[in-house]
């Protein structure tokens, strides 16, 4: 058990460096061996968790997604509210999660698929509107793929402005205030009461996440 730990932190640590060599210097400008010197590890456990610079950068851009399963909610769309909650609270709190969106936003990561968090991400809101649509929660012109990708994108764009703005001192606000404008265009009015799209709801988020996250690592 202490050598699977020890495993998993020696794993987090060579994500957490090359996340921070990639950032200062870019994908493509970066080598292994400065990998291995910000980590402090060996060529040999490098290679024994990642195969090359190309593996450990799909680590990293996996590092965004989200390392729990979700709360199940009578209202499946609260899922997707939460979602998009706690990416922000890790964007704002999480250096590995910013480093692996940065690095899916380098268009000078030629050599590395940076489309695949957000198929990833589309797939899974994908789920979410699926299930929703199936419980009658979704107006009937809605479409699932279509809603997906809006939402991702403009997920991306506003968590980018807050970075360039405040360092994304106010994302959790922009975050609210995307979702206020965008499920009202897409959930049926009786259920529309029922979700918890504020500032509060986000902060709860958080702190459920950050103890379980406490108790994971502890």
């Amino acid at each position: 058990m202490a050598q699977q730990a020890r495993a998993i932190k020696t794993r987090r640590a060579i994500l957490e460096s090359a996340a921070t060599v990639f950032a200062e210097r870019g994908y493509e400008r970066t080598t292994i061996g400065e990998i291995l010197v910000r980590a402090g590890v060996t060529k040999g456990a490098l290679y024994f968790h990642f195969a090359s610079k190309e593996d450990l950068a799909l680590g990293v851009l996996d590092a965004q997604m989200l390392d729990e399963p979700m709360t199940p909610q009578s209202i499946k769309l609260q899922e997707l509210a939460d979602q998009a909650f706690l990416l922000a609270h890790r964007l704002q709190h999480d250096a590995l999660v910013r480093a692996s969106v940065a690095l899916a936003l380098d268009s000078g990561a030629v050599s590395v698929d940076r489309a695949a968090p957000f198929r990833a991400w589309i797939d899974q809101l994908s789920e979410i509107l699926t299930v929703a649509k199936a419980r009658g929660e979704l107006l009937v012109h809605v479409d699932v793929t279509d809603t997906a990708e809006l939402f991702s994108g403009a997920y991306a764009g506003i968590q980018t402005m807050s970075q360039i703005l405040c360092d994304r001192e106010d994302l959790l606000h922009r975050v609210a205030v995307l979702l206020q404008c965008l499920l009202p265009s897409i959930c049926t009015p009786a259920l529309l009461t029922g979700l918890d799209l504020t500032e509060g709801r986000a902060r709860q988020l958080a702190v459920e996440y950050d103890a379980s996250k406490l108790r994971r690592e502890g």
